[in-house]
């Protein structure tokens, strides 16, 4: 075995996965307002910024060769409501900055988050009966908003909409909505697989939401991080309801779930290298303790080989410049 891994080009020739920027998906963070960036300062070298501060960003992702961009808004506490209503306001944060990419970048994929928790004032992904003692979220009730919510980002030109909040269902009034609408080419990515993760803590810091639940938890309808059949019954729902993509989030500690849905179902699957192990991997490096390059590149290369068509990475420009290089 040692022969063909003694030069370089028989390791090259035998290479069974690489990575490319083909395979990134780049998530932003969006603030209201111009002129405006703020360091998030569990990501080093994450900022959320405002519209205009996105645009050249977007450029060089496009110029890099990353094919998509995930935006994330972070809303002003006073447009969050128990009943989420700024998630589908026309004239709101998402829609705006989603109309003025496709302007600018036409060629560049947008790619919308759908749930409720950046506009609750309670944090939830969904509705919750103000009644109830526990916070349960009510699931049909937030069906018709998150489809509202699809709605608005795809008439605004979002190519691909993200169902993240795990409500049973919301695939297919999703994908009904956007049919009787004629809005037959936007793409259905749907977060199948998403668990109730401690490894979400500096993403909830960068939108502005740690802290904020309240009443209830997440776990109530995120998956428990110790199943994984259940990810393919998941899967095989949203599939079946018109998802085109399914995700894996998080990514590394879920690489099996990966590997689970690649191989049972066959079809676009992604991962999202999530805050978490973006700041640990970051963190280690700036102490020296791991050669962040190297450690970056691998980390993504397993997300390659376990079956992943593309990653959501907060690396995605970094790899792509040295993939560049």
């Amino acid at each position: 075995m040692r022969r063909m891994r003694r030069d370089d080009f028989s390791r090259r020739l035998m290479r069974e996965h690489t990575l490319t920027a083909d395979d990134l998906i780049y998530p932003v963070f969006v603030l209201e307002g111009s002129g405006r960036t703020e360091a998030v300062a569990s990501m080093p070298g994450v900022e959320r910024m405002s519209l205009d501060r996105l645009l050249p960003v977007a450029e060089k992702a496009l110029k890099l060769g990353v094919p998509a961009l995930a935006l994330f808004p972070v809303v002003d506490g006073s447009r969050k409501t128990p009943g989420a209503e700024e998630a589908w306001n026309p004239a709101g944060l998402v829609p705006t900055v989603v109309a003025r990419l496709k302007q600018e970048f036409p060629e560049l994929g947008v790619i919308t988050d759908v749930a409720l928790d950046p506009y609750t004032s309670h944090g939830q992904d969904g509705l919750i009966d103000p009644a109830d003692p526990r916070g349960y979220v009510m699931n049909d009730e937030t069906l018709e908003a998150l489809a509202k919510q699809a709605l608005c980002h795809a008439r605004a030109g979002a190519d691909v909409v993200a169902p993240s909040d795990m409500m049973d269902g919301r695939i297919g009034r999703i994908r009904a909505m956007l049919d009787a609408e004629k809005l037959i080419h936007t793409r259905i990515l749907a977060y199948s697989a998403k668990y109730a993760s401690a490894f979400y803590g500096p993403f909830r810091d960068a939108v502005g939401s740690a802290g904020n639940l309240g009443k209830g938890n997440k776990s109530t309808y995120q998956m428990d991080p110790g199943n994984s059949d259940e990810a393919l019954r998941e899967v095989a729902l949203d599939l079946a309801e018109g998802a085109d993509m399914v995700m894996v989030k998080p990514g590394m500690p879920y690489l099996d779930i990966v590997r689970r849905v690649k191989e049972e179902f066959g079809v676009p699957t992604y991962a999202y290298q999530v805050s978490g192990e973006y700041a640990m991997l970051k963190a280690a490096a700036q102490n020296g303790w791991l050669a962040h390059d190297a450690v970056m590149m691998e980390a993504l290369l397993s997300f390659k080989r376990a079956g992943c068509d593309g990653i959501l990475t907060y690396f995605a420009l970094e790899v792509a410049t040295l993939l560049n290089a």
